[in-house]
């Protein structure tokens, strides 16, 4: 593999991923990495979980896929609750088959919190209700002895490269689907990005290592944020219009 797109959280967005996935086909990839969170929110999830199944990618599992398959339905939340009422019984099994993690090559690890937790952080912590990014000692802890020489994840929707001082590669390629949003684990916070783009990567290999590109994509946000409106959830119509949430 040597020119790699990591997709993340398209949370149901078929308008944004649509779009990612032209941007991909015109940049010639030869392998996709889906890293979790595929449906979950007041969007489009059954077009989204049918064009995800039509896919040869490498794709894993995130808590909202888990908490869909897994989960009790009248104990999900909103975004879940929605999403699960549109699904049939295959695709959430589907979801629920999906790995938690995925190794390859003995090259590359795929997670989508860290690799021992779906919703633990890898390259943020959450202080005063933000994330900063974590320090090489905080992400070696969360890491807990696992090494690869490239790892990918995702959950924070916020776009990132770090390089560890071992010379090891993490790269959260930000969300598909979903620019702004709040969430209370593990105390309430915000993560904004402050623009409405679809975000994924590109990892290219060349003699030198691997080149990072994190990429933007505009989309027809506004018929996204139009679809949140209609389905009750400001909170999603303004992340998804401005990339950043109401109040902030």
């Amino acid at each position: 593999m040597q020119k790699i797109a990591v997709l993340s959280d398209i949370h149901g967005n078929i308008a944004a991923l649509e779009k990612v996935m032209a941007d991909m086909q015109h940049r010639g990839v030869d392998a996709v990495f889906n890293l979790g969170d595929h449906v979950s929110g007041p969007l489009w999830p059954k077009e989204t979980i049918v064009m995800l199944m039509a896919q040869d990618w490498f794709q894993i599992r995130g808590n909202h896929d888990r908490e869909l398959a897994m989960t009790a339905a009248d104990r999900h939340g909103a975004s879940d609750r929605y999403a699960y009422a549109r699904l049939d019984e295959i695709e959430v099994r589907w979801l629920g088959a999906l790995p938690t993690t995925l190794t390859l090559d003995n090259e590359f690890l795929l997670c989508h919190g860290t690799p021992s937790s779906d919703v633990t952080t890898l390259l943020e912590t959450i202080e005063h209700g933000r994330a900063r990014i974590s320090s090489p000692v905080e992400v070696r802890a969360r890491l807990d002895g696992v090494d690869f020489p490239v790892m990918v994840c995702g959950h924070t929707h916020f776009p990132r490269v770090v390089s560890l001082p071992g010379g090891q590669l993490i790269i959260n390629p930000g969300s598909v689907g979903l620019p702004a949003y709040d969430y209370d684990v593990p105390s309430a916070h915000v993560i904004e990005t402050g623009s409405p783009h679809a975000r994924y990567a590109v990892m290219e290999r060349k003699p030198e290592g691997w080149t990072i590109d994190l990429i933007a994509v505009p989309y027809d946000h506004q018929l996204a944020a139009d679809q949140a409106c209609k389905n009750g959830r400001p909170d999603w119509e303004e992340g998804l219009l401005t990339g950043y949430m109401v109040g902030e």
